[in-house]
């Protein structure tokens, strides 16, 4: 079996895993019988594929906290949460002011565990420096939903709630492959994220193995902050180093409307970019079909919203009904797939406004 051969059946396996995971967390508080097969229902056994979980139950205080809303994504991520919430008579969700300062978010859940909630949703801004408060929460009986940035200790969460980074790295790169795989002499240039994070790092290794396995390689690189200055500053840096482009991946849409600016500036457009989180603006270029955007990589703005349906069934001790086991799992993965003008139209009206 070929490298390439090999990487792309781990990752189409992934795929299948990971989108089955979130059809199950979907699924899971259906309140809506699925079709009998045949008149008897089949099957046996006593776990159902369909329940009740929507209906309303015991009472159930949230807790919820994440990092500040100070670009597209993570404001999605809280007005998300906070939506999901108001689906449910039985849920009140405590939103507590986001921060990035980990100090006060620590001071949150130390609030959250003094009030007695039946349970905490938390995004971290570190998922290391908040893993000790976690653990806290856990120990005084409270169940912790982690989500997107992972505790350092598996005893600090209940279940964990994951965007696939390395796997957003994995789909730009083989998107790339698919258009440039021909050009052994592509040059392909990134423009990362944080370079200090772990999910910056996780995008980059994707990337670098995706295009490795059509015999392409990073060319040129350059890192932002999320931030639309820092990708408009980093991008007019790669351009003045890199006079000829052949295609672009940028980490982050939000940062990507500095790119964008940066590449007008410079009068290029011999490339095409893809972008990566899945902003409602960069799926509007796609949709134009006027701009070098060329396709996105979805980031999920939704895991915290899953999160709070997770907190509710796991406070009310209820299972994911299409699972047999009978308990929510420890960990769900969600899938990075790519928007082009081809699906652009699927996926728009989930996306978030840069």
């Amino acid at each position: 079996m070929s490298a390439r051969t090999s990487l792309r059946r781990r990752f189409t396996v992934a795929t299948v895993t990971a989108a089955s995971l979130a059809l199950l967390a979907t699924a899971c508080t259906s309140n809506t019988p699925a079709e009998e097969e045949n008149g008897d229902g089949g099957g046996g056994g006593t776990n159902q594929a369909a329940s009740d979980n929507d209906a309303p139950g015991d009472d159930v205080v949230i807790g919820f906290s994440a990092p500040a809303a100070d670009h597209g994504w993570m404001g999605a991520i809280t007005t998300a949460a906070e939506e999901e919430a108001e689906n449910y008579e039985d849920v009140e969700l405590r939103v507590a002011e986001g921060t990035n300062d980990v100090a006060v978010q620590i001071s949150q859940i130390q609030g959250f565990i003094n009030d007695g909630v039946d349970a905490i949703v938390l995004l971290p801004f570190d998922g290391a420096a908040l893993t000790d408060v976690a653990t806290q929460a856990m120990e005084a009986g409270i169940p912790v939903i982690n989500v997107d940035r992972e505790f350092s200790s598996p005893f600090a969460a209940r279940t964990t709630v994951l965007g696939d980074n390395y796997g957003m790295g994995v789909s730009a790169g083989t998107y790339i492959c698919e258009q440039l795989g021909d050009q052994p002499d592509a040059v392909v240039a990134e423009i990362a994220g944080i370079d200090s994070l772990p999910l910056t790092q996780d995008r980059s290794q994707g990337f670098a193995d995706a295009l490795s396995d059509c015999g392409l390689e990073v060319s040129n690189r350059v890192a932002a902050d999320f931030t639309v200055q820092g990708g408009q500053e980093a991008a007019a840096s790669l351009l003045q180093a890199a006079p000829e482009i052949d295609a672009i991946w940028n980490h982050d849409d939000d940062q990507g409307v500095g790119v964008l600016a940066a590449i007008e500036s410079a009068g290029r457009d011999e490339f095409f970019l893809v972008g990566g989180a899945g902003s409602a603006n960069m799926m509007r270029e796609i949709q134009e079909g006027d701009s070098v955007v060329q396709a996105t990589v979805i980031y999920p703005s939704t895991q915290a919203a899953d999160g709070v349906k997770l907190a509710r069934l796991i406070a009310q001790d209820k299972s994911m009904s299409d699972l047999a086991s009978s308990t929510v799992p420890r960990q769900i993965q969600l899938f990075a797939p790519v928007v082009t003008a081809d699906n652009v139209e699927e996926y728009l009206p989930l996306a978030f406004e840069s």
